[in-house]
């Protein structure tokens, strides 16, 4: 149930200054540092890269997520996402 629900949540993005990013329709976060963090969101999966890179919060049952940093680049790529990442990650 709440996999068709967030097949139909509205993807937003919101950048201000370059300094803070708000996210709407995100369904997981693969990975984050300083200087990259890895979501996956409705429109496919998202990189985001800077430096000072910090994620403020992440609500799963609506998909906001927000960060702040100072970020350089935002790029979409082919959603590479499996059912289970973490499962996933842990058998490689």
């Amino acid at each position: 149930m709440t996999e068709s629900k967030s097949l139909h949540t509205p993807h937003h993005l919101i950048l201000e200054d370059r300094k803070k990013l708000t996210l709407s329709g995100v369904q997981d976060v693969d990975c984050f540092d300083e200087q990259a963090v890895v979501l996956f969101t409705n429109m496919g999966k998202l990189i985001i890269r800077g430096q000072n890179l910090h994620v403020n919060g992440f609500q799963v049952e609506s998909g906001d997520f927000s960060m702040e940093g100072d970020i350089k680049v935002l790029e979409y790529a082919e959603n590479e996402k499996t059912r289970f990442p973490f499962l996933a990650r842990l058998f490689r």
